[in-house]
């Protein structure tokens, strides 16, 4: 007998072995089966939560300071120039992945996003972030600072 029709007689002698084994039973060496991982929270914290409010929520002149930092910090680059999305996600929308509340749009500048939004709560103060925040919630308002035309 040749080396090929012993290679053959092994193949069919291991496929016949495996045959052999009972539904379910694992050899030492093969991957664990796979586990069912239950899909978690809503991202974004909980509704119950207290949430700081916005001490430039209604100040024009930090929303227009936030407008300066949208542009300066190239959150054009992803979100669009005008905040209508890009590569990232439009900031015009009413659905928001990790809410729309002000203290959620904070804790999506400040901590970051998974999928590309950068935490930037080590590069601008507390005051940057909710100035931001008050530029984002004018849009879609009479109060946006320098509306697409």
């Amino acid at each position: 007998m040749g080396w090929r029709s012993w290679v053959l007689a092994a193949g069919f002698a291991l496929a016949a072995a495996a045959c052999d084994r009972p539904p379910g039973d694992v050899s030492p060496g093969s991957a664990p089966p796979p586990m069912k991982t239950p899909v978690g929270p809503i991202p974004g914290p909980p509704q119950n939560v207290e949430r700081p409010a916005n001490p430039f929520g209604n100040d024009r002149a930090a929303m227009g300071e936030g407008r300066q930092l949208f542009v300066r910090f190239n959150c054009s680059g992803c979100h669009g120039g005008r905040a209508g999305g890009g590569m990232g996600p439009s900031l015009r929308d009413v659905d928001w992945l990790y809410g729309d509340a002000e203290a959620q749009i904070f804790s999506s500048i400040a901590e970051g996003r998974a999928h590309g939004m950068p935490a930037w709560g080590t590069k601008l103060n507390e005051d940057q972030v909710w100035k931001l925040v008050a530029y984002i919630k004018s849009l879609r308002t009479p109060n946006e600072i320098q509306p697409p035309g």
